[in-house]
């Protein structure tokens, strides 16, 4: 008994500190360091500038109308069922705060100031103004974390709205993106809009993307076009969180 009290004298306090260390990893791993980067961004908050974005915003918002017509009318021309969309406008969602994003992972991922307490879930799909923004991929009671489009790990199905040829976008941690083609010799210019897929797993359809920027046909595996985001991922304020169950 002398002996377990002298060792724990000894060693009472690198026990606690180990035994700190476990617990704070284990929160860590089950929590994806939400709890973490929500302590960040309020003590950093004082310290972040403040930037008008509205001109920037009402932008977007032109471009997601312009894109939401060209769509329409190329489904209209296909004889397709007009305003077949899962997500738009009129749909009932939450709207939330950007709350937090890392420096070292600004066009990864995003934090938002509502969770599960507000009715969000990991799937549900995320707009702004001017189209598409990401995915919920975890949830906490008052928070949510969202995967941006912009992400490399990030995929989607989308299509080119003039001609419907379609393709997997990749994300390139900037406000563009990787459009890599399914078919050879893809129908497409330099200005086109790109929406979701009717396709896609992840994300419902028709809901605007971006516009092509730049065109390589000559890549291969597969022929290429750079997109750019309709929505400015690097200003997001705010997001509109739809409810989306993942396609089987």
């Amino acid at each position: 008994m002398d002996s377990i009290r002298s060792w724990w004298e000894r060693y009472s306090f690198q026990t606690a500190i180990v035994a700190t260390g476990l617990g704070l990893a284990w929160f860590i791993r089950q929590t994806n360091g939400v709890a973490i980067m929500e302590t960040y961004q309020f003590f950093s908050r004082p310290f972040q500038a403040s930037v008008s974005k509205q001109e920037l915003l009402q932008d977007a918002q032109v471009r997601e109308l312009r894109y939401r017509l060209t769509e329409l009318e190329s489904q209209n021309q296909q004889m397709k069922e007009l305003l077949k969309v899962k997500v738009s406008p009129t749909d009932s969602g939450v709207w939330a705060v950007v709350i937090g994003r890392g420096a070292d992972s600004w066009w990864n991922q995003i934090l938002i100031g509502k969770g599960s307490n507000d009715g969000i879930k990991a799937g549900s799909v995320a707009v702004a103004p001017g189209g598409l923004v990401g995915r919920v991929t975890h949830v906490s009671p008052n928070s949510s974390q969202i995967l941006l489009i912009s992400d490399p790990n990030s995929q989607v199905g989308v299509v080119v709205s003039r001609s419907r040829f379609t393709g997997m976008l990749k994300g390139q941690s900037q406000n563009t993106a990787t459009l890599e083609f399914f078919e050879r010799d893809p129908d497409v210019k330099i200005g086109d809009i790109v929406h979701t897929s009717q396709f896609s797993t992840l994300f419902p359809e028709s809901v605007p993307v971006g516009r092509i920027k730049s065109i390589n046909l000559d890549k291969q595996p597969s022929p290429e076009a750079i997109v750019e985001f309709s929505t400015p991922l690097g200003l997001l304020e705010y997001v509109k969180v739809y409810p989306f169950q993942e396609k089987r």
